[in-house]
């Protein structure tokens, strides 16, 4: 009887096992189905009220108080201007940062702090580095609020942060077996990170990367504290000519009086910056797929 009621109670407790396993899996594929549907539901929307006005015209005009007549261009050549120098200033920055931490520190206490306080300023928030990039960039250097190279800076201490830590996850998911083998080949510490770590590390390394961009190109409050402005007529001619940026000036249509501002001219401006920022996603894929085929080839 003993026997029995064992088996009965494993069995039991097997099939209560499976059932919750089987109520999990419902449960994930409900939320990521429910995020997919709302998701999907706000690009349509999106795309419906932006498909009347996305047109060349839309793309080679400055904005005006006309909706027929506003255009997106000076705020789209100043949002490509500044992310790319953000990703010119935190690529080298980051990886650089990452590699003394996981590669030279020696895993020291002093190391240690470094890391901890990194991981924390990548949960600040954006307009803390707002107030940074006026205090230093314009206060104390005494630059031009406004310009987008102090634009670029003050974003680049936005993300590096987050470029560090995905930088560090990369170069510590490289097994230490490949470093060993390079260093019983006799190579030295420098050819061992260029030939075996980096490459090994890069497609992490990318991915981190453009999430930190995309997050970079999407920001209004650190703009706004270093004087940029919501709305500009001619495009910058170059990295030290004043400047707006997309979601500035999606901001400033959707305050507008004229209803077809809020419901055309903001939804085709916010299909422009999602254009751009499935473009860098695009890129970073490329490059990410590239790098792998390298290490498999």
């Amino acid at each position: 009887m003993k026997v029995l009621t064992g088996k009965k109670d494993r069995n039991r407790n097997r099939f209560n096992d499976k059932l919750k396993d089987r109520l999990f899996l419902i449960l994930c594929l409900l939320t990521t189905v429910f995020g997919l549907v709302i998701l999907s539901a706000l690009i349509t929307f999106t795309f419906v009220e932006a498909a009347a006005w996305l047109d060349w015209q839309f793309l080679t005009s400055p904005p005006s108080r006309f909706p027929e007549k506003a255009g997106i261009y000076p705020a789209l050549v100043g949002s490509i201007y500044t992310i790319a120098l953000v990703g010119l200033f935190t690529l080298p920055l980051g990886v650089s940062a990452a590699l003394f931490l996981e590669e030279y520190s020696g895993r020291s206490r002093i190391a240690k702090i470094i890391e901890i306080n990194i991981s924390n300023l990548a949960a600040v928030p954006s307009i803390v580095y707002g107030l940074l990039g006026l205090g230093i960039f314009v206060s104390k250097l005494n630059m031009k609020p406004g310009i987008i190279i102090v634009g670029a800076f003050t974003l680049t201490l936005l993300i590096l942060p987050v470029v560090i830590v995905a930088s560090q996850e990369a170069i510590r998911a490289v097994p230490y077996s490949l470093r060993e083998a390079s260093y019983g080949l006799g190579a030295t510490k420098w050819q061992t990170i260029r030939g075996i770590v980096l490459p090994s590390a890069m497609p992490g390394i990318l991915t981190g990367t453009i999430l930190a961009l995309s997050r970079a190109i999407g920001e209004t409050a650190p703009l706004i504290m270093i004087g940029a402005a919501s709305s500009i007529f001619s495009a910058p001619k170059d990295f030290f000519s004043p400047f707006s940026a997309m979601p500035m000036q999606i901001f400033v249509w959707t305050d507008m009086p004229r209803n077809e501002f809020l419901h055309g001219v903001a939804p085709a401006g916010v299909v422009v910056l999602l254009a751009v920022m499935l473009s860098m996603n695009a890129f970073a894929i490329f490059l990410r797929n590239r790098y792998q085929k390298k290490l498999r080839g």
